[in-house]
């Protein structure tokens, strides 16, 4: 096995780890592997050790990668995770299967309207800023539900939940009373009536905790392909 498929091991054993000990299934949590800064050969290799789901922060880039790995396209699952700015929005609804940093509206619709007849329609997550960081993307918790509302309602996009990137705490308590603002605001919006399935959050130094608050979708890069 490759050095990334050991790694990739490693963190699937986390996961198994943290479900236990949160009485929950190992089967409810889904790992996006970031490969952004790593090249198309590193994202082949995870391929290659039964990973399919990966996470791009820079558009160019991961474009540059899709078309790279163009004959693996029917298997590869591929998600922007980064900030969205309103002109790379046509290249991510023609190239991605998912995004994860909806933030406002105009954003959403804009993909909406790029987004190919041919083309299932384009999973979305809102992000949610959970810990009001003045410098930091998402909608404000109070803002999350009306939001989801109108992407909701939109065409050629299938609007499935929620992502956080909060600060990093010190501790795990710390860290999962922070992923439950995110998991209340994605049950607030459950309870409107929205069917949403995913929960993304956690990274590799926080996986546990996120696992604990609930997170479906945790997206690993240093522990799988290590540091930038």
């Amino acid at each position: 096995m490759t050095m990334i498929g050991d790694k990739l091991q490693q963190v699937r054993t986390r996961i198994v780890t943290a479900c236990t000990a949160a009485g929950r299934d190992p089967a409810s949590v889904r790992l996006l592997a970031v490969s952004k800064t790593f090249d198309a050969a590193a994202v082949r290799a995870a391929h290659g050790a039964g990973q399919r789901a990966f996470g791009e922060n820079y558009v160019q880039e991961g474009v540059g990668k899709i078309e790279a790995l163009a004959d693996l396209r029917a298997e590869l699952e591929w998600h922007c995770i980064g900030p969205l700015q309103s002109n790379k929005t046509r290249v991510v609804a023609e190239h991605f299967d998912w995004v994860h940093s909806i933030d406002r509206l105009k954003i959403a619709e804009r993909l909406a309207e790029q987004r190919s007849a041919h083309l299932p329609p384009l999973s979305v997550c809102l992000q949610v800023n959970v810990d009001g960081g003045a410098n930091k993307s998402g909608v404000t918790p109070e803002d999350a539900l009306a939001l989801a509302q109108a992407v909701a309602a939109l065409p050629r996009l299938r609007l499935r939940g929620l992502m956080a990137i909060p600060e990093p705490a010190a501790d795990f308590e710390s860290q999962r009373a922070l992923f439950l603002r995110a998991a209340a605001v994605f049950e607030q919006i459950r309870g409107a009536g929205i069917e949403v399935d995913t929960l993304s959050l956690g990274m590799s130094a926080d996986l546990e905790a996120a696992v604990a608050a609930g997170s479906t979708m945790v997206r690993i890069g240093t522990a799988i392909f290590g540091q930038r």
